[in-house]
């Protein structure tokens, strides 16, 4: 388990959903849940924010959790929110370009996630040349 590379995937997290949460349109543009002015319909922000309190949340977790298992079930929470968010974007989400876009960076993160959780420590113990 890469732990500073969790608690940076934590931070950036924590950071884009309050973000997010605050203003939904930095989520439903890129993924184009908006109308054709561009605007996010309050409905649809409506929806969009709690994903987003949830990503925050869960950022929080994996910053501030003790090294150990309570570290790991935070990245766990983590990844399965990123490939649920794949699932619920792969078929809500219009057009077969910006799809694919969504599916792609949720997946991405959940796989960034899942390397740092599956990669072993540096030994900082081996010499240097």
């Amino acid at each position: 388990m890469r732990t500073g590379l969790l608690r940076m995937v934590g931070a950036a997290t924590v950071a884009y959903g309050a973000v997010a949460a605050y203003r939904p349109d930095w989520l439903a543009r890129p993924v184009g849940l908006v109308d054709a002015r561009r605007e996010t319909h309050p409905y649809t922000a409506a929806v969009l924010r709690p994903l987003a309190w949830r990503d925050a949340a869960g950022g929080l977790a994996m910053l501030l959790a003790p090294k150990g298992p309570a570290l790991v079930t935070a990245t766990a929470v983590r990844i399965a929110s990123d490939v649920g968010d794949a699932v619920l974007f792969g078929t809500a989400v219009p057009g077969r370009v910006r799809r694919a876009g969504a599916v792609v960076t949720a997946l991405g993160w959940a796989g960034l996630t899942a390397a740092a959780l599956a990669a072993r420590p540096r030994d900082r113990t081996a010499p240097t040349q």
